[in-house]
């Protein structure tokens, strides 16, 4: 029996890692010597904020995202906590709003100017007082505007609403103490109705975050799991952690059934954490260890074997953490599909890294720009409270000439009840006849997207046809050499 390579057709099979130049990176950054096991560095379009070591208190610098080069060592900070910051996170809604958590066991809320920090920031808009120990984590909810989760060292997780008149906000909106141990992790999925934890008892939950019922535990002992992420709306999830022996591992559950993991993969018998990140545009998921120089990527789909491995970037510069930027601030012109902030602690350097697709054509590629999540909240916290019915608001990133250099950004919303949420489907039947003109562009994106969904899928069925004729091959010859 002859035997012959199978190639999986992908278009993201030669996606390649590009550092940025000296001159591009932001040199002289005093970055934080905490072992605090988190990205230590929030990006948005506008500013990057990275947790740096300072004396007296916690502090963070933020920078605006073209002021690279060398950074002034006096440069203004944000330090209004008495104790070490431990994370830092952007609102997702306003690209001027920052959220930071410390061991001073409070959360505190910062507005920052539109020209950037020029001076000293010592007073927050917002302070977060509920926890009993030091808080390690924070969230934002993704799709309720002013709605923020923490969690701390007391094992609890809290739900805060900040649309409200105090300056000091002491009571939590909801507290959920199910957790035995410190959480260690935290990920929404696409439209907030669920909220997976990983904690040091190497278990992973799934709550309702709106009400905080426990939904899912595992019990599984050949994975101790450390961090957790939710793969867009594929209803699977995916954590990062240790299997028995001490190797590295990440594995894949069915978000409804986490008794066993689907899918698992040993990757080495390093010590430093694995850091996921995953784009549910391209269906790409990104493995960073912490203290490594090198990054893996694969591609993920929800039939088996579900994970498929690409290659990764290698680099002698070790990452002490991690920054992304979204989605919406990339450069499409050069088909950059992702891009990646290295803290660089040796160097006290931030390394951007771009993941671009090799295209041939300077032109704008629409194949691998879908409708990505925008910056536009689609609910109050007052809804999410009231448990409405969960929409989504996505940005469509299209040019409307192919010379033109500049992208286009319209607005679509899009009800989780009749699209990706529901079964990745965009259904038109129960939609109205658009009265406007803006309704008509709102309806020929949602076509447009649902027509190169099912071209997706189709190619993938014909590349399937095309394994099976080929196995199907193969087994009828070697009974024939029997």
């Amino acid at each position: 029996m002859s035997w012959r390579p199978q190639y999986r057709s992908s278009k993201y099979r030669h996606v390649f890692g590009k550092p940025a130049t000296k001159e591009n990176c932001y040199d002289g950054v005093p970055i934080t010597r905490s072992v605090h096991d988190n990205h230590l560095c929030t990006v948005n379009p506008r500013f990057i904020a990275v947790i740096t070591e300072c004396a007296g208190g916690g502090a963070f610098l933020v920078l605006s995202i073209n002021h690279t080069g060398k950074v002034d060592p006096h440069h203004p900070r944000v330090s209004g906590h008495r104790g070490n910051v431990l994370d830092i996170k952007w609102n997702l809604f306003n690209d001027f709003c920052i959220a930071s958590c410390s061991e001073d066991t409070t959360v505190k809320i910062w507005d920052i100017p539109e020209h950037g920090v020029l001076k000293n920031i010592t007073v927050p808009r917002k302070e977060l007082q509920g926890h009993s120990r030091r808080v390690g984590l924070i969230e934002w909810h993704p799709t309720a505007n002013n709605i923020i989760f923490s969690t701390g060292y007391d094992y609890q997780v809290m739900v805060w609403k900040l649309d409200v008149p105090e300056q000091v906000i002491k009571n939590p909106l909801r507290s959920i103490s199910v957790h035995s141990d410190v959480v260690l992790s935290m990920s929404f999925n696409t439209d907030g109705s669920r909220l997976a934890t990983s904690c040091k008892d190497k278990k992973i939950r799934v709550f309702d975050p709106r009400t905080g019922t426990l939904l899912q535990e595992t019990n599984c002992k050949s994975h101790k799991a450390n961090k957790v992420l939710f793969l867009g709306n594929l209803k699977m999830l995916l954590s990062t952690g240790n299997s028995r022996w001490n190797h590295r591992q990440i594995a894949l559950w069915d978000q409804e059934d986490l008794s066993q993991p689907s899918y698992s993969e040993d990757l080495d018998g390093s010590s430093g954490v694995l850091f996921p990140f995953y784009d549910p545009d391209t269906h790409m998921l990104y493995i960073a260890g912490k203290g490594d120089g090198n990054i893996r990527y694969y591609e993920i789909s929800p039939e088996k074997p579900y994970v498929h491995y690409l290659t990764e970037y290698r680099s002698f510069l070790p990452q002490k953490g991690m920054g992304v930027m979204p989605k919406r601030g990339l450069d499409v012109c050069s088909c950059e599909i992702f891009r990646f902030y290295k803290l660089v602690t040796i160097k006290s350097l931030i390394e951007p890294l771009s993941m671009i697709v090799p295209r041939r054509s300077e032109s704008y590629q629409e194949d691998i720009y879908p409708m990505t999540a925008g910056n536009k909240p689609s609910m109050t916290a007052d809804d999410l409270i009231k448990i409405k019915d969960l929409d989504i608001y996505l940005l469509v990133v299209c040019f409307g000439s192919l010379m033109l250099t500049k992208a286009s950004f319209i607005w679509s919303k899009i009800h989780s009840s009749t699209t990706y949420v529901s079964n990745g489907q965009l259904d038109s039947m129960h939609c109205s006849p658009p009265k406007t003109e803006n309704e008509l562009r709102q309806m020929f994106y949602k076509q447009q997207e649902e027509i190169r969904r099912l071209k997706e899928q189709l190619n993938q069925k014909d590349v399937r046809i095309k394994q099976l004729e080929l196995e199907i091959k193969n087994v009828r010859n070697s009974q024939a050499n029997l």
